[in-house]
């Protein structure tokens, strides 16, 4: 089973390295009032990154059972 999440993992983080190397044109980017031309893999990233620590934080929620 620890292969099996292993080879998983290298999957999905071989296939995110991927896309973020093949996305490097700028994009608009509009977030509440801020408006920009940002690089696409920054924003790739960022997407990333929020979605880890939100991913990160539930599950800390999720296991403690909401107590803080």
């Amino acid at each position: 089973m620890k292969t099996a999440k292993l080879i998983a993992l290298a999957v999905v983080s071989l296939a995110l390295i991927l896309i973020v190397v093949q996305n490097t044109a700028s994009v608009k980017a509009r977030f509440l009032w801020f408006t920009g031309e940002v690089p696409a893999i920054v924003l790739l990233i960022l997407t990333v990154a929020g979605g880890f620590i939100v991913g990160l934080v539930t599950a800390i929620l999720v296991k403690n059972g909401g107590k803080s």
